[in-house]
């Protein structure tokens, strides 16, 4: 915190005045020091390399939530239009029906006419709002044959009926609007991290690049060793696993497959269909909101992964995470799927060893990769989908 003593220069007093000297000194002094406080800020004030890489894994992080979003809500979208179409076809049907109940009901009408008999009037019949108390206001219904009848009734029903579905059309399609803009801007806002992410790298220096590079090294050191000691963990734990079943199996001189065992083996079958697939895509670009073949981001590679093993992942993480069974991380087995941050915005599909594949981030591509490559702390848990 600055003093709040009054300076005292050092120099010459007249009467208690300072000498025009150094009372020009101080006024320069003071002028440069506001200048200096004043000025814009140095090169030492531009944010570090870290900082740098910090806000742009954050903004990929953002961009990827947001894609999460946009995948459920370009989902929904789908499944709304699917439904609009059904009512729409629907509402044509039945209004084909109302057109069909009203020329057989203008055609009885004009028959009696022709008759003399008593007969209503067939257009405001056919304008009535409602036509079953048109008919009882003329006790028009006592006087018609079965067939007529029969022809009202269907006229009736089929009015009443093609009402109901215009509405729920109406409103099925104000619905898909809403979605709609609901997907542009989910759309709008990962373009815009992304955008923001490339616009912080596009100013760094050749050096800063390198720098970062190195630091990124540095980063995938540290997360292949965590690799490297979760592998060393599962195998001292499988080893002592298998050592007291061959001491159980000699005590008690069982032998066989056990119900658990055959789960196993048929979990492994699925999930090294589920695997190959996913080797097979490794090199392909992320791009977001992509299912393949071509590109895929993080769920849309599990999903496909997954269907190749007969098995229906949903589209998005959100979803993903709640189909199967949540394991400990120190039960991991390849097959199992690794969902990542605390909006569990990311997945990964694990391969053994500590090891999965995923499609990372924009501008990268399917890889396979520690599943510390952001470090423990971000992995949300671990599922078995079938």
């Amino acid at each position: 915190m600055a003093s709040h003593r009054k300076w005292s220069p050092t120099g010459t007093r007249i009467a208690g005045i300072r000498t025009p000297a150094l009372a020009t000194a101080a006024l320069t002094s003071v002028a440069l020091l506001s200048q200096t406080a004043n000025a814009a800020p140095s090169a030492d004030s531009k944010p570090s390399i870290e900082e740098v890489e910090k806000k742009v894994d954050d903004l990929y992080h953002q961009a990827e939530a947001a894609t999460e979003k946009y995948n459920a809500t370009r989902e929904k979208t789908a499944q709304q239009r699917k439904r609009v179409d059904s009512l729409l076809d629907d509402v044509a049907q039945r209004t084909e029906k109302l057109n069909t109940a009203r020329d057989e009901l203008g055609s009885f009408a004009a028959a009696q006419y022709r008759t003399g008999a008593s007969a209503p009037d067939t257009a405001t019949l056919l304008l009535a709002d409602n036509p079953q108390d048109y008919f009882d206001q003329t006790q028009l219904m006592s006087r018609l044959t079965s067939r007529q009848k029969v022809a009202v009734d269907d006229y009736i029903t089929e009015q009443a009926a093609t009402t109901k579905k215009r509405a729920e059309a109406s409103q099925s399609l104000q619905t898909l609007t809403t979605t709609q803009s609901a997907l542009r801007t989910s759309k709008a806002d990962v373009q815009r991290k992304l955008a923001e992410a490339r616009d912080l790298l596009s100013k760094l220096t050749a050096d800063e690049k390198a720098r970062l590079a190195a630091i990124e090294k540095k980063k995938q050191e540290a997360a292949d060793r965590k690799a490297a000691e979760l592998a060393q963990q599962q195998a001292a734990a499988e080893k002592k696993a298998q050592e007291a079943a061959a001491r159980q199996q000699t005590t008690t001189g069982t032998t066989g497959t056990t119900g658990s065992s055959a789960t196993d083996s048929s979990y492994t079958a699925k999930a090294d269909k589920a695997l190959a697939f996913a080797r097979a895509q490794v090199g392909k670009p992320y791009v977001w909101g992509a299912t393949g073949p071509g590109s895929y981001d993080c769920s849309g590679l599990t999903q496909a992964a997954w269907k190749t093993a007969g098995v229906d992942l949903p589209r998005t993480t959100w979803d993903q995470v709640n189909v199967g069974t949540t394991v400990p991380l120190s039960d991991i087995k390849p097959g199992d799927l690794v969902f990542f941050y605390d909006d569990i915005s990311h997945v990964g599909l694990y391969v053994g060893n500590g090891m999965m594949i995923h499609a990372p981030k924009p501008g990268a591509y399917v890889r396979e990769e520690s599943i510390f490559y952001g470090g423990e702390s971000i992995i949300h848990s671990v599922v078995r989908p079938a």
